[in-house]
């Protein structure tokens, strides 16, 4: 195949490969994306030090809304 890999080789021969790429429709079910962005965004918390201000503004909002 002259250097391709082998899911690269399949994609190009309409082939299911070991990693398939996007889906037809383009789009992610929500939760999945959820599921891939909430580590990030804790492990950005945590490790900048934003859990505080993260409180803060959820008890903000959560004050507002029992108005």
């Amino acid at each position: 195949m002259g250097g391709r890999t082998t899911a690269a080789a399949a994609r190009s021969t309409g082939r299911p490969g070991l990693l398939p790429g996007p889906r037809p429709g383009g789009t992610r079910h929500p939760l999945v994306a959820v599921a891939m962005a909430l580590p990030l965004a804790v492990l950005l918390t945590v490790a900048f030090g934003g859990w505080d201000a993260v409180v803060v503004q959820a008890s903000s909002v959560a004050g507002l809304l029992g108005r």
